[in-house]
């Protein structure tokens, strides 16, 4: 499906995000923590930006590559998983770091079934045949792809496959379902992607966005870190807490100590915390960041 270039409103930035499902939530909220001021009509499968020339449409993840690589909108935001299995011409200009997910290939847990290689000649069902066809090509295995819409785990044990390939987040469905894991086809996230014939004007407004964005996703994967601490051991904490180049180092009215003020991986913060504690350092605060422009 091809938009038609000649309508006038096509001239204005669209971009569709997924209208349910995992992705919606987060995917609304990175919008709204970039700064876009929009209202949610469950009634409309639109909303419009008060302050950005921009309108944001609700769709089905599945059909959101092809909406933009056809350029009926201009961008969206939707499952790696989804871009490849559509094989869609589409430009990934942002990995979201949420909607984290893998596309499993799992096996009856009574089955004797232990690699992959034990597949050749088997049966595997899956909502994803693109990916899966391509990897068992890749791996020199020839398997008989069956294509189901949903309620891929139900299928062994309705006797129709002898395996799935399908995405698990945890795990739980799997177990749930006496299946086990025996191989990753890919590893999926949810992602930020554009139209690969944008107009120039078109790409110098979604790189604003782009930098709202990563502002934003920077920020999540940080935390601000405040101490106060004797003046000697500050090169110590410099080594567990350098800061994005240099921490922020302050004399405090007693003499001797000082207050250091650093940014440190959200993903590492106790392991600094503790070994920080164990130099001496005292009155530790940890804030999260809103934004943060590198």
């Amino acid at each position: 499906m091809k938009k038609n270039k000649d309508n006038p409103q096509n001239q204005k930035l669209k971009i569709v995000v997924p209208n349910k499902g995992r992705l919606y939530d987060p995917s609304i909220s990175v919008l709204r923590n970039i700064g876009l001021d929009f209202e949610i009509d469950e009634r409309k499968l639109s909303s419009s930006v008060a302050n950005f020339d921009l309108e944001i449409i609700y769709a089905s993840a599945s059909n959101i590559p092809e909406y933009v690589q056809d350029g009926i909108v201009d961008m969206g935001i939707t499952g790696l998983d989804l871009v490849q299995e559509k094989l869609a011409k589409v430009t990934v200009i942002e990995k979201l770091h949420y909607g984290k997910t893998r596309l499993t290939i799992a096996v009856p847990e009574e089955s004797h079934f232990k690699t992959i290689k034990d597949l050749e000649g088997k049966r595997i069902a899956t909502c994803f045949p693109n990916l899966t066809r391509k990897y068992f090509q890749q791996k020199g295995i020839k398997a008989e792809i069956v294509e189901v819409d949903g309620a891929v785990e139900i299928t062994p044990v309705l006797g129709l496959v002898d395996a799935i390939s399908d995405l698990s987040s945890s795990g739980s469905s799997l177990r749930i379902n006496k299946l086990r894991a025996i191989d990753v086809i890919l590893d999926s996230e949810a992602v930020f992607i554009e139209n690969k014939h944008l107009s120039i004007e078109k790409q110098k407004i979604i790189e604003t966005l782009k930098t709202r964005m990563q502002s934003v996703l920077n920020a999540q994967r940080k935390k601000y870190i405040m101490l106060n601490a004797s003046e000697k051991i500050l090169e110590k904490i410099k080594q567990v807490a350098p800061g994005l180049s240099a921490p922020t180092v302050m004399h405090l009215s007693q003499p001797g100590m000082i207050a250091v003020h650093s940014v440190i991986d959200a993903s590492d913060t106790w392991r600094i915390v503790e070994e920080l504690k164990k130099m001496g350092a005292t009155g530790i605060l940890i804030i999260p960041l809103e934004k943060m422009v590198a």
